[in-house]
């Protein structure tokens, strides 16, 4: 019987531990993916900024 019970408590404990990893790399993953669309959003607004700055230059120029 006792036997039995520290079977079956290691067992929960060993799925517990393996929830817990699942979890803690699932949560990983959304951070890895949020910096990823962070970053991409970044590149966006720079090449926007870089147009613009592009623009800016070109009507000066036009404007001398």
């Amino acid at each position: 019987m006792n036997d039995t019970l520290n079977r079956s408590i290691t067992m929960n404990l060993i799925q517990e531990n393996l929830a817990r990893a699942h979890m803690n790399a699932r949560l990983e993953e959304a951070r890895m993916s949020r910096r990823g669309h962070q970053l991409a959003a970044a590149r966006r607004l720079s090449r926007k900024a870089e147009r613009a700055a592009a623009q800016a230059r070109l009507a000066l120029a036009r404007a001398l």
